[in-house]
């Protein structure tokens, strides 16, 4: 080859390898959860760029759940979405809807666990990829439960056995305030989410697998409603209205309550944080055992050019592969979200020296998929608005449910064939 069209071909190949480093992939991340989770995904963004030389991947902190979906499709309407997000897996049908994604063709979603599927795919193809996954779980405090005279190893296996252990754990002082409550479920943040943790056990689902009806009404709903409502206002094991999402890991920390309701992604915060020996266990049963499913999935935006859709595919499932998915459950507590991650050494040395952390693992198997409906915020709302006026009183549980299903219905209408 002669000097010049060697210099030629260098030329072009370099201009190639400049036009491949160019493609930058816009990454909007959720930051809704306690712990450091911003520094793992910045360093798990570096190390695949240094394995893809020519993919750069921009992290974006966008706020919450809520904060994030509200940018990313402002985004898409301006015609500048971001390449990938990180949105509630609950957010398929309304981007959808929206017409902002595209599936993950020829994606094999098989190794992924099937009650992480329930709110990734549907028509046939996978819309989300799952990675930030979580189910409720119950955590206890082992020191209060043996203060109590309780069994520390042996957390509540059924409702009226979280009452009752609730009413051995609530503290009052001489004056007859509370110093330490039983229980404390949420009801802020994710109040439907939430509620699906009294819902599933007792033998009920809010919606159909299609996104265009629900339940709300139905009676083992305004039962299970009532259970919650009453664990507050009728027996004052937890506190009356309102309770806060954000605070309920601080309280547990802080020896305020003995037992809470929260993420599975809240577990590597409360062992780092909890200065006492704790519990992690499968929601209470009624009926069943049972928890819904929670979290986000890597969604990809279709007015992306195509290379950084495909950049962002090759992304996607680099953060999902086993070794990477089982190591980002054990960073974060979230639940590694293929089931051969769980069998990597790892995972495995990890499990045998902190069981707990296959508790949620464990409970997938009586898990559901989390209310995900067209006009799913709308929807959601109706449900969260109905959920507080019974937990603060304005409501009765059973006219809260009514007036919440009369109102999803209206917003539905549309979508039913």
């Amino acid at each position: 080859m002669s000097k010049g069209w060697r210099f030629l071909a260098a030329a072009l190949a370099a201009s190639a390898a400049a036009a491949w480093a160019q493609v930058e992939v816009t990454f909007y991340y959720p930051v809704a959860v306690g712990g450091p989770i911003t520094k793992i995904v910045d360093q798990m963004a570096a190390d695949f760029e240094k394995e893809n030389p020519g993919i750069k991947v921009k992290p974006v902190y966008a706020g919450t759940y809520q904060d994030t979906i509200v940018k990313a499709l402002t985004a898409h309407k301006s015609g500048t979405p971001p390449t990938t997000a990180i949105l509630l897996s609950t957010d398929m049908f309304t981007l959808i809807d929206e017409d902002a994604i595209v599936p993950f063709d020829n994606t094999d979603a098989k190794p992924y666990f099937k009650a992480f599927l329930a709110n990734s795919q549907t028509g046939g193809k996978t819309w989300g990829l799952p990675f930030q996954r979580s189910t409720i779980v119950l955590y206890w405090n082992k020191e209060l439960f043996k203060e109590a005279g309780l069994d520390p190893n042996k957390p509540p296996g059924t409702w009226k056995e979280m009452l009752d252990y609730a009413q051995k754990l609530t503290k009052r002082d001489a004056a007859g305030n509370v110093t330490q409550w039983g229980v404390q479920v949420p009801s802020s943040g994710f109040p439907y989410w939430l509620f699906q943790g009294f819902t599933t056990p007792n033998g009920v689902e809010l919606m159909n697998a299609a996104g265009t009806e629900t339940y709300f009404d139905k009676p083992a709903v305004i039962e299970a409603l009532t259970y919650w409502v009453d664990l507050g206002r009728k027996h004052k094991v937890m506190p009356a209205g309102v309770v806060e999402w954000g605070t309920t890991p601080k309280d547990f920390f802080e020896k305020k309550v003995a037992m809470i309701w929260t993420t599975t992604g809240n577990l590597t915060n409360v062992r780092n944080n909890a200065k006492f020996d704790f519990g992690v266990a499968m929601l209470p049963a009624s009926k069943r055992r049972g928890s819904p499913t929670g979290g986000g999935n890597f969604y990809i935006f279709k007015k992306a050019p195509k290379e950084q859709q495909e950049a962002a595919v090759k992304f996607a499932k680099w953060m999902t592969t086993p070794e990477r998915a089982a190591q980002w459950g054990i960073d974060t507590g979230y639940v590694a979200v293929r089931e051969d991650a769980w069998k990597t050494p790892k995972m495995q040395e990890y499990v045998k020296g902190f069981p707990v952390a296959a508790v949620a693992r464990d409970q997938l198997q009586y898990s559901v998929a989390e209310l995900s409906t067209h006009d799913n915020q709308r929807v959601t709302k109706a449900l969260n608005d109905g959920l507080q006026a019974a937990l603060t009183g304005a409501k009765t549980p059973e006219q809260a449910m009514k007036d919440a299903q009369a109102e999803a219905s209206r917003i539905l209408r549309s979508y039913k064939r």
